[in-house]
């Protein structure tokens, strides 16, 4: 849906509305739009801007002598024609001293920054724990406990560590147990489950177990990133005036479950350490029409990373929206690269933002 230029009156025009509205949630008038903005004109010729406005599809009338509401066309023109998004340094301080007041704990850096956003948002928000696009191999050892029992120690890339009991048919000495250990480790390292077999001839019964052990782990380490996240904002999203009615309560319901937000925010097209937007039908998801996502994610990109955004009406404070996630994700981002060792370079104070974001 590619969104053409405006002149720079009918763009003035078309921002208030969706500024007011935002504000409001009530019809905007002609009369509201002159009163918002200084264009020197008549109110005959606001109303042409708005009849133009509605004819294209920014905007609609409830009924004919109502104001005006964006439609989804004029919410993103709205996203789109913002300046730079940044946050008040006063809040950037207040977001770094909160920060410095919670456990390294990576628990806590995503429940504080969750609760953060969804105050100021009032919308739901979720923060999905750093995870690697796909857990990995990275080394095991195999520790000889008695004759017939050991102990798998299995590294995955992230410093994830598993460990499992082993039951072995035979006796099996440390020698030959650790000679089992770095075959695998050699032969699986950097590799995802898929890439490892346990149908190879070449394995012996002990690394068969072994290697159906290991894959067993992974696929649960796997489980587990998908669960680990933050949800808030659920009374904030339904004090809102859309969904505080019976006939949107049911979507706000269904949305809320963990799946669901989880598929919305791995279908938002997140990438990179940017912000994106996706606003309305252009979520795949028919019951996701209602609402407008901000997302980013954070962390080590392509090694170790979360995602941190917000799901709320379209009538969403998008300047809020984007400055708050667009800090949060780089403060998380700076924490997490600090906790594995790492440096994050070539960010600026700010994450760039992707205002024209949509998924088709």
């Amino acid at each position: 849906m590619a969104i053409k230029m405006l002149r720079p009156r009918t763009a003035r025009v078309l921002n208030s509305i969706v500024s007011q509205y935002i504000e409001t949630a009530a019809p905007v008038s002609s009369s509201a739009v002159m009163t918002g903005i200084d264009l020197g004109v008549c109110s005959a010729t606001i109303r042409n801007e708005m009849a133009a406005l509605e004819e294209e599809g920014y905007i609609s009338r409830p009924h004919h002598a109502a104001g005006s509401v964006p439609l989804d066309k004029g919410y993103r023109y709205y996203v789109g024609s913002l300046a730079h998004v940044g946050l008040p340094v006063v809040e950037q301080l207040l977001i770094n001293h909160l920060f410095h007041q919670v456990e390294d704990e990576i628990e806590e850096w995503m429940e504080l920054a969750g609760t953060i956003l969804a105050q100021q948002v009032r919308s739901i928000v979720m923060v999905t724990r750093p995870a690697a696009p796909a857990t990995r191999f990275k080394h095991m050892e195999l520790i000889s406990l008695q004759p017939n029992l050991a102990l798998l120690v299995l590294v995955l890339e992230g410093a994830r560590v598993k460990q499992q009991l082993l039951n072995l048919d035979n006796v099996t000495s440390q020698e030959e147990l650790s000679a089992v250990a770095s075959k695998l480790s050699g032969t699986y390292k950097g590799k995802k489950i898929g890439e490892i077999s346990v149908s190879r001839e070449e394995l012996t019964p002990v690394e068969k177990t072994v290697t159906e052990i290991v894959i067993r782990l992974m696929q649960a380490e796997n489980r587990q990133d998908q669960k680990e996240s933050f949800i808030d904002g659920l009374p904030y999203l339904l004090s809102q005036p859309e969904f505080c009615r019976g006939e949107n309560l049911g979507s706000v319901l269904n949305l809320v479950e963990q799946k669901r937000l989880t598929e919305l925010m791995s279908s938002g097209g997140v990438s990179g350490h940017r912000v994106d937007v996706v606003i309305g039908e252009e979520n795949k998801a028919e019951d996701a029409h209602n609402f407008s996502l901000v997302m980013s994610r954070y962390g080590l990109e392509d090694e170790f990373a979360g995602t941190i955004g917000v799901v709320g009406p379209k009538r969403m404070h998008y300047p809020k929206a984007i400055a708050l996630v667009g800090y949060l994700s780089l403060v998380m981002g700076k924490l997490v690269a600090e906790l594995y060792g790492r440096d994050l370079t070539g960010q600026n104070s700010q994450h760039p933002t992707d205002h024209t974001s949509k998924q088709n």
